[in-house]
C-alpha cells in the first residue's frame, strides 16, 4: 500500500478498458512447439512477484507491487483465479492471469511477455490461448484492460484478438519511487 507522505512520481496514462462478447470462430495463431503453457496448481507468492515485476517492469506495473503478501496471497490462492506460465526452454517467458470473481465474465487480468521473449511472434499466440481457456471454462463476456504505458502492440493486439472498445479513461498514477519504475518522459505529469 501506499502510504500518505510516502515520495511518488506521477503517470498521467489513457486506460482502455475492453470487452469479448462471444468466442472466436476462426482459429488463431498456434504457440510454436518449442513453447508450452502451463496452468500452475499453486502459484507461489516470489514466483508471482517474479512475473509480474519482469513482465511489468518497462509498462510501469506498479499497483500489485503495492499490495501486501497477505493480500496478495489470498488472490493467489482463490480457485476462481488462474495464473498461466508460457515457457521456452524450461524458462518462464510469459503469463496470463484470469480472473473469474466476478461471474458470469471473467476478466485478463494481467498478460505480458517478458524482456527476452517480446519479438518472437509469441504474443498473439498467447493472448489466443487466454482467450481460448477462458472461453473454453465457461464465461458470458471476457475483459481486459491496456493503456498507454504499456507495449504499444497492446491495443492492437487486443483489437485483432476480437476484443473491443467499451470506453478511454485518463487516469494519474501515483507511483511510489521506492519501486524503482523509470517513467518514460511522454507519460510525466507536467
Amino acid at each position: 500500500m501506499i502510504g500518505r507522505s510516502e515520495p511518488t512520481v506521477s503517470a498521467v496514462v489513457h486506460v482502455t478498458f475492453l470487452r469479448m462478447d462471444r468466442a472466436p470462430i476462426e482459429p488463431g495463431p498456434a504457440l510454436p512447439a518449442t513453447v508450452r503453457v502451463e496452468r500452475l496448481t499453486r502459484c507461489t507468492l516470489p514466483f508471482y512477484r517474479f512475473l509480474y515485476a519482469r513482465v511489468g517492469n518497462d509498462y510501469l506495473w506498479w499497483l500489485r507491487r503495492t499490495v501486501p503478501d497477505a493480500e496478495l496471497e489470498a488472490v493467489l490462492e482463490d480457485p476462481r483465479v488462474s495464473v498461466h506460465v508460457l515457457y521456452a526452454d524450461g524458462e518462464p517467458a510469459g503469463f496470463y492471469e484470469l480472473d473469474r470473481r466476478m461471474p458470469p465474465g471473467t476478466n485478463l487480468a494481467y498478460f505480458g511477455l517478458l524482456p527476452h521473449a517480446v519479438g518472437r511472434g509469441w504474443g498473439r499466440a498467447l493472448l489466443r490461448h487466454a482467450v481460448d481457456t477462458a472461453w473454453a471454462e465457461g464465461c458470458a463476456w471476457l475483459t481486459v484492460n491496456t493503456c498507454t504505458a504499456d507495449h504499444p502492440r497492446a491495443l492492437p493486439n487486443y483489437h485483432a484478438a476480437g476484443f473491443r472498445t467499451l470506453r478511454v479513461v485518463r487516469e494519474v498514477w501515483r507511483i511510489p519511487t521506492r519501486l524503482g519504475l523509470v517513467v518514460p518522459e511522454r507519460l510525466l505529469a507536467g
